[in-house]
């Protein structure tokens, strides 16, 4: 029997095998959507690379609440954020249905992958270009920056989140080059 993870992983594989076969139809965007804090949140699908159940990381010292620590992935180092404590949110303890999603980042023309932490997968959307509402100009001293644009679906907003600004901002910069640093050691 496969489990909710299992048949998103699936879809996942399967949206990402037609992207690149040239069999998507139309101007369509794909997101995987997650929760936090009861709140629902999408990402491009296209920088999913694998969805994990947690399991421990090792963690490194002096590194950020946020920074849970790194895995091993097929031979890399990859470093794991929760997000929830990136965004300040309160800090659950991690549960059945929390996931580890391995996603793809672009920092100065280099790509790598990081974990991200989240409470639960919740669906894969396909969506036409104008579904994708750019986010709103909060003003002051709000910064929106981490956000790309948000979704309604049956009255209810998802909030799609820019994964590069979110995993590239200056407080991350210790970690960019953490696994770099212990792999040329």
């Amino acid at each position: 029997m496969a489990t909710t993870k299992d048949a998103l992983f699936n879809d996942i594989n399967t949206q990402q095998d037609q992207s690149s076969s040239g069999n998507s139809t139309g101007q369509r965007d794909e997101v995987l959507s997650f929760y936090l804090a009861e709140e629902e949140y999408a990402i491009d699908i296209l920088r999913v690379q694998e969805i994990r159940g947690w399991g421990n990381v090792t963690r490194i010292p002096r590194m950020p609440d946020y920074v849970k620590g790194v895995l091993n992935l097929r031979g890399s180092v990859v470093p794991v954020i929760d997000l929830r404590l990136r965004f300040g949110l309160e800090s659950i303890e991690y549960g059945p249905t929390t996931v580890i999603i391995i996603v793809t980042i672009y920092t100065n023309q280099k790509k790598r992958d990081m974990g991200v932490v989240v409470d639960a997968v919740s669906d894969v959307y396909a969506l036409s270009s104008d579904e994708i509402k750019p986010p709103p100009e909060f003003g002051g001293n709000v910064d929106g920056c981490f956000l790309k644009g948000l979704i309604t679906k049956e009255e209810q907003m998802i909030i799609v989140l820019d994964i590069d600004r979110i995993l590239n901002s200056g407080e991350l910069a210790l970690i960019q080059d953490m696994p770099n640093q212990q792999q040329t050691s």
